[in-house]
């Protein structure tokens, strides 16, 4: 998400005005506020040991979390294993952060630095990064670059990641995986593998290298990202093209749509929690999107030409059933 201020902390525009004057997206009465850098960056260094240490899952395919634990306590230097898949992943997130992050800065809108989210145990290691929107937006155009420069550039950075992951990656024969996870493919990451390595997926399985898994969770996080509810990305790319009114209703659908689609991975409905979250959340301030400061300016033709680009993105980066055990 790229930001969470609410309704009742929205600054009125004759405050706004008031406040001093921007200085690269920074009140220019307080410089750079470089300590604004030092809990990110304790987070973004806890996020790549977190994520390293998921990637020795991937890297040994066949590890559990209790004998990882011991064996890492034992020998740190085993966490060098998870490197290609943590620095993939951090990678993309950061990318997606830092595209929200410097078109804040280019309209003059103060936000934080990304903040990470590490998860020491877990198949991905984070939660993801976000930042946080100080300030309101001038315009819908602006609304909508913040909006949407995130999957744009995190998606941007995606593409070599799964080349180079699938590269790497092998086939084996249909069924011959027993007791694990399975992944769901993506229309872009099945596209990718059957041109790259003739994956068929009717007759074959594919064990995917740590950068190619880094990246199908960067795919995941890019669709859920543009997904047009509430405040999420895609949120904010809706109310600049649809206006308030229609992107509540838009909210209200997808975040339903989403929860009815979790149940096709039953008795592992993935995306069920994360809907019933997003539901919830926005019914209690009725999906109010915080307006921009000046509601009447047109986006533009360019624009809506990039909304569709990024429902496109959506699609290809989408999977009804992420994660299913075989």
């Amino acid at each position: 998400m790229s930001s969470d201020f609410s309704k009742n902390t929205l600054p009125q525009p004759e405050a706004w005005k008031a406040e001093p004057p921007l200085l690269d997206g920074y009140p220019g009465a307080s410089g750079s506020r470089a300590y604004e850098w030092i809990i990110p960056g304790i987070l973004f260094a806890a996020t790549v040991l977190s994520t390293s240490f998921a990637g020795l899952f991937y890297e040994s395919g066949d590890a559990d979390f209790l004998t990882a634990i011991q064996l890492v306590i034992l020998k740190p230097y085993l966490l060098l294993g998870g490197l290609p898949f943590s620095l993939t992943l951090v990678t993309v997130l950061l990318a997606h952060e830092m595209g929200h992050f410097l078109v804040c800065r280019h309209y003059g809108i103060r936000c934080t630095p990304p903040f990470f989210i590490p998860i020491p145990i877990s198949i991905a290691g984070t939660l993801g990064a976000f930042i946080r929107i100080k300030s309101p937006f001038l315009h819908r155009k602006a609304l909508f670059d913040v909006g949407i420069a995130g999957p744009l550039a995190g998606f941007l950075f995606l593409l070599p990641a799964l080349f180079i992951g699938i590269s790497f990656s092998r086939l084996i024969p249909k069924g011959g995986l027993q007791g694990g996870l399975y992944f769901g493919e993506p229309l872009i990451f099945r596209w990718i593998a059957q041109w790259i390595l003739g994956y068929s997926p009717s007759t074959q399985d594919m064990i995917a290298n740590p950068i190619a898994m880094a990246a199908w969770i960067g795919l995941l996080a890019t669709s859920l990202n543009l997904l047009p509810i509430w405040q999420l990305d895609g949120g904010h790319i809706a109310y600049a093209v649809l206006g308030s009114k229609l992107q509540r209703k838009l909210s209200i659908v997808a975040a339903a749509a989403l929860m009815l689609v979790s149940l096709a991975g039953w008795p592992f409905p993935s995306y069920l929690l994360f809907g019933i979250l997003l539901l919830v959340l926005g019914m209690r301030s009725r999906f109010y999107h915080p307006p921009t400061l000046s509601e009447s300016e047109e986006i533009g033709q360019t624009r809506l030409i990039l909304s569709v680009v990024a429902l496109i993105i959506l699609i290809v980066c989408f999977t009804p059933v992420p994660i299913s055990v075989t």
